[in-house]
């Protein structure tokens, strides 16, 4: 019998009941009690909810208030050293870590996050050296299971294995300087193994270890470590699920066959044409094979048919017995389900499929392939034949100018009039900005009035002219505050935006929206994808009028505001029947005219984010060069259309960008910003080992936490930077956009940033 099986599960609850409570917890208004019955009665519902759709092996211990990552840093007492000590509660130590603490006489900064390999959801990376004391505190994963199995659920435990966890960790600052995580790997294998030990005298059937980090070309020089691992663990443990996603295994394949596991799971969604080779590797071996033939990463229904070929080829090498159907990952990176969308048409809705119809989608190809003759298995079989085969053959998803221009495109749209240097001495002229310009990033506090305005305009509540009024009194208080503070570049503070993607998405052809289609980013900052399902183009400006009215109330310049394309489509769900390339690229058509448009209106900055354009980098190197291509291309064909006087930049998330550094340079933005404040000087060094010469902004204070910086801390940032970064090149802002955070935060921690940058002035 094959069967069927879900990696993760979405935690915000199918109406976001995490989020509130974690807020409200943190806001003071509910009790860790309460917060904790709330996560219960989410946990319930998900396991109740995949018990009824018939999924066999059904994951537990991967709920989470903040981050599985830093759950397991919590569980093994990897908690670095500044957050002992302070009188908190442990669950108040494992939220400052996730976002710092400053209140009640504490004062502690946030733990790095970093990207979730190329997703976008975030984790908070662990902080090891050789004083690392591991201790296994508490084990999670069997308490969740404990807890399943008390509601008549049984479950398959789920936790992140040794390797990948100490991979994905960094060097603590009291770390030597030769110091690799993976050295630790003879001191955390015991609690791993107590662990394991734990779920098996429990009466755990299998495990589910994951070890994304598999399908990263760094795994190849960890067969040692690997061999090591697991022939101590597999002894101790129930049946291991060795588990990886996201790309292909490659030539790691060769020693994981080799590993004493019971199963192995593996991402044919993204790398279907992985299958015969893993069949070869293992067919000899006693090895489970899941096949992860939904995707945990879209939202498109699942072709069976397809499925159930790939499916049916393992069969027939190893046997039913020694196949299960799976999601690719766990479905974290998808909303819950799509019975809360009553906006989208049923043509739409027939596309689509969620957390909880991806489970459904899962069992019903399992049975198929354990021949069940239930006339609703074939039912839903048929069903899903018809609606493939309507999305394929669906009209309006190809628009003929659209294509027309993109095969119009020429290699001078990809470059600017004059070269950098000539370009600064323009704009320097022009914008007439001080030594270390300060600026932001873009966005300011949305806060509760804002939301209620923009609901209000949805629900007819309002009118579009009383809405604008509001708009244009929230774009001059933000305008006035910056000109106070003293801030030199300004921005509008984007009030009339909900998100800077689904903003965009809004205003330009080919996309769809969601009303409950949360993913989670990080912690409980929850993002809800546009989805892009035609060709798109532009129908007229989108920011121009909110840019050139903040423009016409100062005298000082103005950045426009935009989201670039790479961006726009990382942070969408993309189409899967077109290249991302072409999506791309017909994203950056739309985004250059909005780029001139902008130029026209008088503003002299623009602003281009791609956060997102190393997040989309292949996870194996040899596919880079490709990606790495059009992603700047398409970059520079949204902003290349502007004179020299104009001066445009681009924001970064904080990523390695020395591997790439080529690309980088290749943008021609003539100012970057960065995400920095949590990273160590190897970012900037990398930008001057490699002669990075346009400007540069490294973020100076963290964001993400709600904790203020002292003006003393932002001048040692400063000091610092600056023996590494030319005077002449730098820029001084906050690590990324203020959206998320509180008024009263954010004033203190900008007036403190001006305080620093005039202070630079006067030492330089």
């Amino acid at each position: 019998m094959v069967l069927s099986s879900v990696l993760g599960f979405p935690r915000i609850g199918a109406n976001r009941e995490i989020k509130k409570a974690v807020e409200a917890y943190w806001a003071g208004k509910l009790s860790a009690e309460d917060l904790t019955k709330a996560a219960a009665d989410v946990r319930k519902t998900s396991w109740t909810s995949l018990k009824e759709r018939n999924v066999d092996l059904i994951p537990s211990g991967e709920f989470t208030l903040y981050d599985h990552v830093l759950d397991h840093s919590a569980a093994f007492n990897v908690i670095p050293k500044r957050y002992v000590g302070l009188g908190l509660s442990p669950l108040d130590v494992f939220f400052a870590m996730g976002r710092g603490r400053q209140a009640g006489g504490v004062d502690v900064p946030a733990c790095e996050m970093k990207k979730w390999f190329d997703s976008n959801y975030h984790y908070v990376v662990p902080e090891l050296s050789e004083e690392t004391d591991f201790k296994l505190l508490y084990n999670k994963a069997l308490q969740d299971y404990n807890e399943a199995k008390a509601l008549g659920v049984s479950t398959r435990p789920v936790i992140l294995g040794p390797i990948s966890y100490l991979v994905l960790g960094k060097a603590a600052k009291e770390a030597s300087a030769t110091f690799q995580p993976i050295s630790l790997l003879s001191k955390i294998l015991p609690l791993y193994k107590q662990l394991l030990s734990e779920l098996k005298a429990a009466g755990v059937e299998w495990v589910q270890v994951d070890e994304p980090i598999l399908v990263l070309d760094k795994a190849a020089d960890l067969d040692k470590q690997y061999a090591i691992a697991y022939a101590e663990l597999v002894p101790v443990a129930p049946k291991i699920m060795l588990t990886t996603y996201f790309a292909r295994l490659d030539s790691n394949l060769s020693y994981i066959a080799k590993l004493p596991v019971s199963g192995l799971h593996i991402d044919l969604s993204r790398a279907p044409a992985q299958l015969d080779d893993v069949l070869a590797a293992i067919k000899s071996t006693s090895i489970v094979l899941s096949l992860g033939v939904v995707s945990g990463r879209n939202i498109w229904k699942c072709d069976f048919a397809a499925a159930i070929k790939q499916g049916q080829k393992a069969i027939d090498a190893l046997g039913a017995d020694r196949v299960v159907v799976a999601t690719s990952s766990s479905l974290l990176h998808t909303p819950v389900t799509l019975a809360s969308e009553k906006k989208l048409t049923l043509e739409q809705k027939d596309w689509f499929s969620f957390a909880l119809e991806k489970a459904f989608e899962v069992a019903t190809i399992a049975a198929v392939l354990s021949g069940s003759q239930d006339p609703k298995v074939a039912t839903a079989v048929e069903e899903n034949k018809v609606s493939i085969a309507k999305r394929r053959d669906f009209e309006r998803t190809s628009d003929d100018a659209v294509r027309k221009r993109v095969a119009a495109i020429t290699p001078e749209m990809y470059h600017r009039k004059s070269p950098f240097a000539t370009r600064k001495e323009v704009q320097a002229k022009h914008l007439q900005l001080p030594q270390f310009p300060t600026t932001t990033i873009g966005s300011f506090p949305q806060t509760k009035e804002i939301r209620t305005a923009r609901a209000k305009l949805g629900k007819g509540e309002i009118t579009e002219a009383e809405y604008d009024e509001f708009i244009k009194k929230e774009i001059e208080m933000v305008v006035r505050f910056q000109e106070k503070v003293g801030l030199d570049l300004l921005v509008h503070g984007e009030p009339e935006r909900n998100d800077m993607v689904q903003y965009f998405g809004e205003q330009l052809n080919g996309f769809v929206f969601t009303q409950n289609g949360w993913v989670q980013s990080y912690g409980s900052r929850y993002v809800r994808p546009p989805i892009i399902v035609s060709d798109v183009s532009r129908p007229g400006p989108m920011t121009v009028k909110w840019s050139s009215y903040a423009q016409s109330i100062t005298e000082r310049p103005m950045k426009g505001m935009l989201s670039g394309p790479v961006t726009i489509l990382n942070w969408s769900f993309p189409r899967d029947d077109v290249s991302r390339k072409l999506q791309s690229q017909q994203l950056a058509l739309a985004l250059r005219d909005e780029v001139i448009d902008l130029e026209k209106a008088g503003i002299s900055a623009i602003q281009v984010d791609e956060p997102a354009i190393r997040e989309g980098l292949p996870l194996r190197r040899s596919d880079w060069d490709n990606y790495l291509e059009w992603a700047v291309d398409t970059f520079k064909l949204a902003t290349a259309g502007v004179t020299d006087a104009t001066q445009t930049h681009s924001h970064f998330c904080y990523s390695d960008f020395g591997d790439i550094f080529p690309s980088i340079q290749r943008l021609d933005a003539d100012v970057i910003s960065i995400e920095f404040s949590k990273s160590d000087m190897k970012l900037l060094q990398t930008f001057q080992q490699y002669g990075y010469s346009n400007q540069i902004g490294p973020g100076v204070y963290d964001i993400h936490s709600p904790r203020v910086p002292s003006e003393q801390e932002i001048k040692d940032r400063l000091q610092a930077t600056l023996a590494i970064i030319p005077d002449h090149l730098m820029f001084i802002n906050p690590d990324c956009g203020l959206k998320t955070r509180g008024w009263k935060e954010t004033e203190a921690s900008l007036a403190n940033l001006v305080a620093a940058a005039r202070w630079a002035r006067q030492s330089a």
